[in-house]
This record gives structure tokens, sequence and C-alpha cells, in this order.
């Protein structure tokens, strides 16, 4: 038999060995991690809605999950988590696109103020655009707004000067824009605040070299504040829920993750100080045959979560990880089951999902 490269190639380079031979569970496509996370590291997240569960699962695997916005000690974490607070590390909300995420940076620097930075409802209450749903009813006064706000950009500067480590989940790469300084927005106009006006407001469909330009000028201002930190890159196994595109919602998801997984992996081959975790290729690989989606289709169970965690903990971590990481416990989520209570989380904290209300 002749000599070739792939004569002296490990299992995992194999698809019969690596998967074809294993059942889901135990199908792990992680060789190696370029750094791990220590238990006292301060862990910071951000993302699309399925990041929710990243936080969740560090925190209540003892790890230091950074929190720099906290909600009224009196108020329970059902709640708080209703406010937005514990969430994530601060009350930023569902951060979709890499260039939100950019945008979040230069508004708590100073670097960009929005033409469109306030909202006023049937009543006059004030919503934020780019925190929409943050204030259940809207804020009161434009007095109480700006004050949060400004609370809000303090809690995400001490955020991006403290942490150890920023994990991003990357979610879509469809967005709404305003036409008159390019300002991003997590949700068209219209859907859950504001008014949509075509002559104020455009679509923008995210490419590769967009999304791998914001993350590297997002990942440059973080260093240039914080020089030791490190981050984690994931993409959301959940589907679009709506595309504004004229073609089927299918089609653009499988663009959008395309677009999303190909900059991942241009980012971490130039950072030695970003790494790729591949939760979209556990959830949707076909090696899982549909086992981690729900009758939708769409939202993730939590069997997939776990799976997602227990090999995030097992590869990213300093020491070993427990055999599966449960969800919050019952006294955490106010005597719930877990799992109805991280279902209900999603939904509640899944802005994407009001596209499609009616």
């Amino acid at each position: 038999m002749t000599r070739h490269p792939y004569g002296a190639m490990p299992d995992h380079a194999f698809w019969r060995r690596s998967v074809a031979a294993r059942p889901p569970h135990e199908v792990d496509p992680v060789i190696a991690a370029p750094f791990t996370i220590a238990r006292e590291d301060r862990v910071a997240t951000a993302g699309s809605c399925f990041a929710q569960h990243i936080a969740r699962y560090l925190a209540n695997a003892g790890f230091n999950f950074l929190v720099t916005e906290d909600g009224h000690p009196l108020a329970g974490p059902q709640l708080a988590a209703t406010y937005g607070y514990g969430v994530f590390t601060a009350r930023y909300g569902n951060i979709y696109t890499a260039r939100q995420l950019l945008q979040l940076f230069r508004r708590a620097y100073g670097e960009f103020e929005p033409v469109e930075d306030v909202w006023r409802d049937a009543n006059g209450r004030c919503i934020d655009p780019f925190r929409p749903r943050i204030q259940p009813g809207g804020f009161a006064c434009l007095e109480e707004f700006e004050a949060d706000r400004a609370q809000h950009l303090r809690a995400v500067r001490r955020a991006f000067e403290e942490l150890d480590l920023f994990v991003f989940t990357l979610g879509l790469t469809e967005c709404w824009e305003s036409r008159a300084d390019g300002a991003v927005f997590p949700l068209c106009p219209g859907v859950a605040g504001g008014e949509f006006d075509d002559a104020r407001h455009g679509f923008i469909n995210l490419e590769v070299e967009d999304v791998v330009s914001d993350l590297l000028a997002f990942r440059d201002r973080l260093r240039a504040v914080n020089a030791a930190a490190r981050m984690i890159l994931t993409v959301s196994p959940v589907p679009l829920a709506a595309t504004a595109e004229d073609r089927h919602v299918l089609v653009s998801t499988t663009y959008s993750k395309s677009v999303l997984r190909v900059a991942c992996d241009r980012v971490t081959r130039d950072c030695a100080d970003v790494a790729y975790f591949p939760s979209y290729e556990i959830i949707t690989g076909s090696h899982s045959r549909g086992l981690y989606f729900a009758e939708d289709r769409r939202s993730v169970t939590e069997q997939g979560v776990a799976q997602v965690m227990e090999l995030f903990l097992r590869h990213f971590t300093d020491g070993p990880a427990p055999a599966s990481v449960p969800p919050a416990d019952s006294d955490a989520v106010g005597g719930l089951d877990p799992v109805r209570e991280m279902e209900a989380l999603v939904e509640l904290d899944c802005d994407e999902e009001l596209l499609d209300r009616r």
C-alpha cells in the first residue's frame, strides 16, 4: 500500500471512527482547548439568547460568573431576570451580532452617540432602542431613562475592564440600522418599541468580512482597556425565528450560521487569545439526529444544553467536570422544575421571538 498523509491521521480526522461509530452523547468535536478557565477567573458573557445557558451553567458549576449590574437585593431571581439582571454580566439584553457588540463598547467609552437614542410609547414612556425589552413597560420619564442608561454603561465599562474571560455567542447576521448614523438595533424598530420608517431605517445582512472586521475591532478595543483579556466565541445553534430576506427562513438560517462560523474560524486562526467552542456543531450536527431540538425544531432542549456545557467544562476548565452539570437548583428558581424553568427563561428573554407574534 502506498503512503499518503491520511495514513498517520488520528481517529478524530475520520467520520467513521469519530462520528458514525459513536452514539450522539459520545461525539466530542473538541480536540484541544488553547487555554483553560480557572475557578477564580472572572467570566463575562454576552450574546444571543442561547448564551444565557453558558452564564447559568458556569455559575452553577462554581465558576466566577462576573455580574457588574445587580438588581435590587429584595427582588427574587425571577423578578430580577424579568428586568434583565443576572441573565448576562450586565443588563444589555440579547446582543445578536458582532456589530451590536462593537457598538456597545463604543457607546460605553464615548466613541459613539446614536442619533436615535430614545423611543416613546403611546403613553409617553421611554424605551431604550438598544435594550427595548429590558424595562417592562418602559421608563416613566426621560430622567429615569437617562439615569439608568448612564448606570448601565458604567457597568459595561467595569465588565470589560475587570473580566478575565469574555464568552460571546453570535446569533445573527441580519439586523436593522439607522440610516442617519449606522446605529444597529437588536430588533427591527416597531417590533418592541419605536416606529418603523423606511426613510430612517434600513435592513442589512452582514457578510463574512463584516463580522470579522467587527470582531477584530472589538477585540482590539477590549485589549486596550484590559490587556490580559481572553475570548471564547460560539455560534448559537438556534435557527432564525424570521428573515427579512425574500427567501425561505431555512435558507437564511443556513446563510447566517455559515457566515458566523467562517468568521469565527478566521478570527481564531489570527488571534491566540481568542478560542472557538463548537456548540453549534454539537447541537446541529447530523450525528445528533435532531435529538437536541424540541418539537418546534428550533428550541434547544435541556438535554442538548447539558451536552454542550458538559463538553465546555471538560475542555475549557482547569479541573475535571462532573458527569453532568444540572441547571440552577430548585431553590434558585423558586421551587419550579429546572427543565421547565430553563425553557421558560429562553422564551422570555429571546427578543427574536417577537418577530413572529401576530
